[in-house]
């Protein structure tokens, strides 16, 4: 892992994944499966990407189970994400809230299923 301030990227990080209601366990798992979410801007990154599954009417715990187990949805765009909950929402696919690993799909892969 590159060399993160602790006060300036850690802390906050671990602060706003606390807030969303993981468990210490889970935020240490999420961090240390994709660490370069240290370097993400929580205001200008992370918090809009949560906002976007709450506006799919995805609920915290919903949200804490998604982004625990496939916490490099994370680095995708936000028009990636934005794009793919549209299709999956449309198709009926995104209602269970289970679908999001089509989220880290390939673009050639998600299209094709």
């Amino acid at each position: 892992m590159g060399s993160y301030s602790l006060e300036e990227n850690l802390k906050p990080k671990v602060q706003w994944l606390k807030e969303l209601g993981m468990k210490d366990v889970q935020v240490a798992k999420t961090i240390t499966t994709f660490p370069a979410l240290l370097g993400y801007s929580l205001e200008g990154n992370l918090k809009p990407k949560v906002q976007t599954l709450c506006e799919h009417d995805f609920t915290k715990n919903q949200i804490v189970r998604v982004l625990s187990a496939f916490p490099a949805l994370l680095g995708l765009s936000s028009n990636r994400w934005a794009h793919r909950l549209s299709v999956l929402q449309a198709s009926g696919v995104l209602k269970n809230h289970s679908s999001c690993s089509f989220m880290g799909l390939t673009d050639a892969t998600f299209a094709a299923r």
